[in-house]
């Protein structure tokens, strides 16, 4: 395994568990969401650039597209959220309550 497989792999290994242990903040859970689809899109791009094929060189593009648009819904609710609620706590919203 080669330093920048290992990276990536530990970057989304690191977004993931920050994500499934550190949830008490909206803002802390994007930003693991963040972290993960940017080293999708490292890992995506790693590997077109081994292949080095025309056919897939559109998709880390693709991804990158969603994650930023991903980040900004996101901050979209957290904006939302904290107006109504008051804080970006998870605990504190009530996702069934209207």
């Amino acid at each position: 395994m080669t330093i920048t497989h290992f990276s990536f792999y530990a970057a989304f290994t690191l977004g993931l568990t920050g994500l499934a242990l550190h949830r008490a903040h909206l803002l802390s859970a994007l930003l693991c969401l963040e972290g993960m689809m940017l080293s999708l899109f490292v890992g995506l791009s790693l590997w077109v650039t081994q292949l080095s094929s025309l056919a897939s060189s559109l998709m880390p593009m693709i991804v990158l597209t969603l994650s930023a648009c991903e980040a900004s819904t996101g901050l979209a609710l957290m904006v939302a959220a904290s107006r109504t609620h008051g804080s970006d706590n998870l605990h504190n919203l009530n996702l069934l309550q209207c």
